[in-house]
């Protein structure tokens, strides 16, 4: 997997965690394909603040992974889901996820 597409989906877990000015740089700069110059102006920040606050924004997100482990155990409850032969039971563990 690709960096930045498991940065991305760590963000759908961890995203909250942040403040508004981090996940509005982390989301310009990964969802919206802004640089970080373009980020810098638009705020009238200096490029490396912008910079430095999403490398901060994706260090953290690494250490909340390795913490809670949430993308880790739902990649190991959607193997055990997918074994499962009831369907009932299996659409109900699904929407939990």
């Amino acid at each position: 997997m690709e960096e930045q597409e498991l940065l991305v989906i760590l963000y759908d877990y961890y995203g909250e965690l942040f403040s508004d000015n981090q996940k509005d740089y982390f989301e310009w700069y990964y969802f919206d394909n802004l640089s970080l110059s373009e980020i810098a102006e638009n705020v009238d920040k200096s490029r490396n603040a912008i910079h430095k606050c999403i490398k901060g924004v994706c260090s953290k997100l690494y250490e909340y992974e390795n913490i809670l482990g949430l993308y880790r155990k739902s990649k190991q409850l959607e193997k055990i889901i997918d074994v499962i032969d009831d369907k009932n039971i299996k659409n109900r563990l699904k929407e939990l996820l």
